[in-house]
């Protein structure tokens, strides 16, 4: 009864202070320059924001995913990656040199840098796998190895070090936070003249054909057998993966449409941030007609002219354990001659569920 009585005296007090409220939001929201000094840039604290979220989200993801056996496996097992990385450390890693391994795992990439002559490597991972990865080492008489649990954003030392060796790429390049990452190191604990394992790397989206027989239509797209689906049309999925399909079998992908060639091209040892922008037109001619069922996301690592790692879904040496990406669209049928150009949109390079893509045709020239 009190409580009821109190909330029937001050309900009115309450709305009067919200109306206050709302009038003053409204009264600073019109003066721009005010509004800018009460509230900050939007565009950029939405920036910020999504940027924070991602390193956040990946943090939690990769203290778990990469915790157990099985995702270790795949890694280890993967004999083009494994190849990539031994010839890259032997390359760059001189004696007597101090190293970085970011996100060392089961520290293999930590025990190539000390069998290089390493005289420190420092190996940075805050997924429970370190246990195994100490033991490892002991097992193997691995010496001159520091295990370090802590993200590598926290990790700091007296003196800078020669090389920073990571493996930091997803299936989309950059959804391990390997960008923020690595330059954040590079920035602060990379001495000049140092290097960064690897640094360069191409981006790729390109139109392609599904095999038929591999082809999943959308739902509105179906008739089987007589019964049309097209009426779902309007009850579009919003969820963004829907239109997203993971792939790990070459067989899946007959064809690209057009030549491949990177749509993005970096070198962490000189990017910044800013200089990736939020927006890819990427044009391709098509040499080779068909079906468009999407849009294949892979990457190219790259150390010096003859040493590189693919995750190409039409690479015979391609590294298994990565998947390629596809970006889906609705069948649309071409002739060689026509261009396709392809608007990625990119709200935050590390989030790609929030990627977003649209295309055109032309008679091409």
């Amino acid at each position: 009864m009190f409580f009821t009585l109190l909330r029937r005296l001050t309900a009115g007090s309450f709305a009067f202070f919200r109306r206050v409220l709302r009038w003053g939001g409204a009264w600073v929201q019109a003066r721009p320059a005010l509004a800018a000094w009460v509230y900050g840039d939007p565009q950029e604290a939405e920036r910020v924001s999504e940027a924070e979220l991602a390193e956040e989200n990946y943090r939690d993801f990769n203290h778990h995913y990469f915790a157990g056996f099985g995702e270790q496996e795949k890694m280890l097992a993967d004999g083009p990656r494994m190849a990539f990385y031994a010839a890259a450390v032997a390359r760059r890693v001189r004696p007597g040199d101090r190293v970085i391994d970011l996100g060392t795992g089961t520290g293999i990439l930590s025990a190539f840098a000390a069998n290089s002559g390493a005289a420190r490597v420092y190996a940075l991972d805050h997924s429970d796998i370190l246990k195994q990865a100490r033991r490892l080492a002991e097992a193997n008489g691995l010496a001159g190895v520091e295990f370090i649990a802590t993200h590598s954003r926290d990790f700091t030392l007296p003196e800078r070090v020669d090389v920073i060796l990571h493996e930091q790429m997803g299936d989309y390049l950059f959804d391990e936070a390997m960008v923020p990452n690595v330059i954040d190191l590079r920035e602060r604990l990379l001495r000049p003249g140092g290097v960064i394992v690897p640094s360069c790397f191409e981006f790729y989206c390109e139109p392609a054909k599904v095999r038929d027989e591999r082809r999943i239509p959308f739902l509105w797209e179906l008739n089987v057998r007589g019964y049309d689906y097209a009426c779902l049309e309007d009850d579009r999925p919003e969820n963004p993966n829907y239109y997203r399909h993971i792939g790990c079998d070459p067989g899946m992908i007959e064809h690209f449409l057009g030549l491949a060639a990177p749509a993005l091209k970096i070198d962490l040892m000189t990017l910044r941030p800013d200089e990736m922008g939020r927006e890819l037109k990427i044009v391709r001619k098509v040499v080779n007609p068909g079906r468009l069922d999407g849009f294949v996301v892979y990457f190219r690592a790259l150390e010096g002219d003859d040493l590189a790692l693919s995750s190409s879904p039409l690479d015979a040496g391609r590294a298994p354990h990565w998947g390629f990406r596809i970006l889906r669209t609705e069948a649309a049928e071409f002739t060689a001659g026509e261009e396709i150009t392809l608007t990625l949109r990119v709200g935050s390079w590390a989030e790609p569920g929030g990627w977003s893509w649209s295309w055109t045709r032309s008679a091409g020239g």
